[in-house]
């Protein structure tokens, strides 16, 4: 496939572009900087103008929308709320103007109701959940789910969000071992994480999986940040939640089910292979 992947310059953007190439995909990364030495094509683009976003896309099958302001708190709200929210309309627009045979995009573990000061209502946690947006940033992501709802029903084309948790590449794992003695160092989203590496075949199996209409799928490492088991730690810090179901040993809380269904999304990658135990 020819695919744009928008934020190819970015923390996550940047592995998918290498995965796609990888396996054979042509790419045009569109971000708003250029990086050096970074893999595929780069077109400089401002997504949050249309008429630029429909130059950037012509020609292509499909697109990885990643391009964000990455997380709460790194420009004033409404900024944030603003540039992700009409960002993400264009990159969907133009995909409905192109005809693409697919949307995958990048929502967020924030609409779940990060940082979970206020206890869910339940875990493992999964797609079920009433969202709760705790900034902007969240709330930009969680109207984006709406969008891709909306455009996959009046266009037919497959739109796949990804409710990514906390990425981390290789080098990150050398913080893991300092947060095992305080269980509440990782509480605000259940100790959840993602390596770089799965984030990228999440996106690649999305694109290349028989989807229709529009489909949101939490994307979370199979384990947590921590070496205690899941279910003692959730017994200690979030005593009334409920368990909906029995957790084995160290069993993510963000609950990965949907997307090994939805596309075949299996992680590979985990922390203690970096640090060991």
């Amino acid at each position: 496939m020819r695919i744009v992947v928008t934020g190819g310059s970015g923390k996550g953007g940047a592995w998918v572009v290498r995965d796609l190439l990888e396996h054979g995909h042509y790419v045009r990364n569109v971000d708003i900087r250029r990086v050096d030495g970074a893999a595929g094509q780069t077109l400089v683009a401002d997504l949050t103008d249309l008429g630029q976003t429909l130059d950037a896309f012509s020609g292509f099958d499909a697109v990885v929308h990643f391009a964000a302001i990455p997380a709460p708190g790194l420009r004033p709200e409404g900024e944030t709320f603003r540039i992700n929210t009409m960002s993400t309309w264009n990159v969907f627009a133009a995909a409905v103007a192109h005809r693409f045979r697919r949307v995958v995009w990048a929502s967020s573990e924030t609409v779940l109701g990060l940082p979970f000061d206020v206890p869910p209502d339940f875990a493992p946690i999964d797609e079920s959940i009433a969202p709760r947006p705790e900034s902007s940033y969240a709330l930009s992501k969680l109207v984006g789910e709406t969008m891709a709802a909306q455009h996959a029903r009046q266009s037919g084309i497959g739109f796949v969000g990804l409710r990514i948790s906390n990425i981390m590449e290789p080098a990150d794992y050398a913080a893991f071992p300092t947060w095992q003695d305080d269980p509440l160092v990782r509480k605000w989203n259940l100790w959840g994480y993602v390596d770089a590496r799965d984030v990228a075949s999440a996106a690649r199996l999305a694109l290349e999986a028989e989807v229709d209409g529009a489909h949101i799928a939490i994307v979370a490492a199979a384990d947590t940040t921590m070496l205690r088991p899941s279910a003692d730690l959730m017994a200690e810090v979030y005593p009334t939640v409920p368990l909906r179901r029995a957790v084995a040993g160290r069993e993510t809380l963000l609950a990965i089910d949907h997307a090994r269904e939805l596309f075949g999304y299996e992680p590979a990658h985990r922390w203690e292979d970096h640090v060991g135990s």
